[in-house]
């Protein structure tokens, strides 16, 4: 009766404890349970790797005793044993990791094993292995501790590029084709494909989603092909994370042939020797016939044809002038090139000719300039003196180069009254050319001085110059008067386009 008096109290002494215990647990959470067991938060790897899940217990002071470890699969809410470990039924991994799960510690696995660290190794690593994985310890009096990681599975895609067709063909109607197509599949995450060329195209893009999760991406290359995409590189790059895949290939585009007929230099003359025409065609594949004629007429007697070219034998002769025509063909078409050829009697660049060279043109150029910029300057001073010395000229008095027309028809003597008397006109009166001196007439073999006349000789009158003119025709005193039509007798020209009169009077 005492012995199990004591078995009572012992049983209720332990739920006692484990009910505190529990009651620790429940007010800690999940967090406090989990603190006994490390973990990481997050591990991945690829397709067909191996990866480790590290789990390992810190025991407490003093220590728990450790009944069991379970690992467990968490998929959409559902838990599935994965391996367990017990100290005495061993270790178990059930299907389907059976072949690709392990304990990494062969600890384990002993008679009296040591489960503080129970890591689990995944080899051969698929994508349906993609889950939450728990490491649970069954522990006494403690009870369970657990903590969890999540295991996220990569597939590495595979790329490839691929021609759309190995030739490309160049049609004359221009059209769109794909010539070009990469792709990036069963990647997971999903690739990222660019395309790197000078060739002036556009890609497109296509994402497909496959039923294990990854994902298949294809992009495709369009080009209007023609003779400037021929031997273009075209490289197709995929970012997949942190890795680059890179692909190329060259262009093989067969087209029409590009004629050009080359040998005409617009100097055909008459004699001259050693003219040829010749047929250039861009082309792939290469041109393979060239067929030559002259349109509206035959070929010329004297022409050799060898292979693409046009020999004309002998000296030029106004019989070569025409249009030539030369038809290029290879396995894609047939394309022409046409060339005008007119024939001059003499040559455009006689061959005779003395060429200046460069040097000497530019000097004679640079001459030339500092002649004409001196000539310039001089006609410019000759002018400038002329124009001022017509500012300086003014009438003082004597036969000068202006016309004197007098108020009344008389002048004055200078100081004296009434009318003047007409004094007799000398005949022999001789008058020099003008110049910057008083013009002074003087008498042949005469006896009368008029130069002690000189301040007596007062006359009121004026002349206008032409800047002074305005509304009359000729120079003229301020009043408007009629001009003479015709010069009269008594009247002489000036060189100045003035005129003055033989019977002057005097005082």
């Amino acid at each position: 009766m005492a012995q199990l008096c004591a078995g009572i109290c012992v049983l209720l002494l332990v739920l006692h404890v484990q009910g505190n215990d529990a009651s620790q647990m429940s007010s800690l959470g999940g967090g406090a349970r989990s603190q006994m067991v490390q973990m990481d938060s997050s591990k991945s790897g690829f397709v067909g790797s191996q990866v480790e899940l590290r789990c390992i217990f810190i025991n407490s002071n003093p220590p728990v005793k450790i009944s069991q470890v379970t690992w467990q699969k968490l998929l959409n809410g559902t838990k599935q044993n994965v391996a367990i470990a017990n100290p005495a039924l061993g270790v178990s991994v059930l299907a389907p990791f059976k072949e690709r799960v392990s304990f990494k510690q062969a600890a384990v696995r002993h008679r009296t094993p040591s489960l503080e660290d129970t890591t689990i190794v995944f080899s051969n690593l698929q994508l349906y292995d993609e889950a939450a994985y728990i490491c649970e310890y069954t522990t006494f009096p403690a009870g369970n501790r657990e903590n969890m990681v999540n295991l996220t599975v990569f597939a590495r895609p595979m790329t490839r590029m691929t021609l759309t067709t190995p030739t490309i063909v160049a049609r004359s109607q221009r059209r769109k084709m794909t010539v070009a197509t990469c792709v990036s599949a069963n990647g997971k995450p999903p690739s990222v494909i660019r395309w790197d060329t000078r060739l002036k195209g556009e890609a497109t893009f296509q994402e497909i989603r496959n039923q294990n999760g990854t994902v298949t991406v294809r992009s495709n290359y369009v080009i209007v092909p023609g003779r400037e995409t021929h031997k273009q590189k075209l490289t197709c790059i995929v970012t997949y994370r942190n890795e680059r895949f890179t692909d190329s290939v060259v262009l093989n585009v067969q087209y029409e042939p590009e004629v050009k007929i080359e040998g005409f230099d617009a100097n055909w003359y008459l004699n001259r020797q050693n003219v040829q025409l010749t047929c250039r065609a861009d082309a792939n594949p290469p041109v393979t016939i060239y067929q030559w004629k002259l349109l509206n007429g035959s070929l010329p007697s004297n022409v050799e044809i060898k292979n693409n070219s046009l020999f004309f034998k002998g000296p030029v002769t106004y019989d070569l002038a025409g249009t030539y025509v030369c038809d290029a063909t290879n396995g894609i078409g047939t394309r022409t090139g046409i060339v005008d050829v007119n024939i001059t009697e003499f040559p455009n660049n006689p061959s005779g000719r003395n060429e200046i060279p460069p040097e000497q043109h530019s000097a004679g150029v640079a001459i030339g300039l500092a002649v004409g910029g001196v000539a310039l300057l001089g006609v410019a001073a000759i002018l400038l003196f002329v124009f001022l010395r017509r500012r300086q000229r003014t009438f003082k008095g004597d036969y000068s180069t202006k016309k004197h027309v007098f108020g009344n028809g008389y002048s004055k003597a200078g100081g004296g009254g009434g009318l003047p008397v007409h004094p007799p006109m000398p005949k022999n009166l001789q008058y020099p050319d003008d110049s910057d001196d008083e013009k002074k007439p003087t008498q042949m073999g005469g006896e009368r001085d008029f130069d002690a006349e000189a301040e007596d000789l007062k006359r009121p009158y004026f002349t206008v110059d032409e800047g002074e003119s305005r509304d009359y025709d000729e120079r003229t005193l301020g009043f408007q008067y009629h001009a003479e039509p015709e010069i009269a007798d008594d009247m002489i020209s000036q060189t100045d386009g003035s005129v003055i009169s033989k019977k002057e009077w005097y005082v």
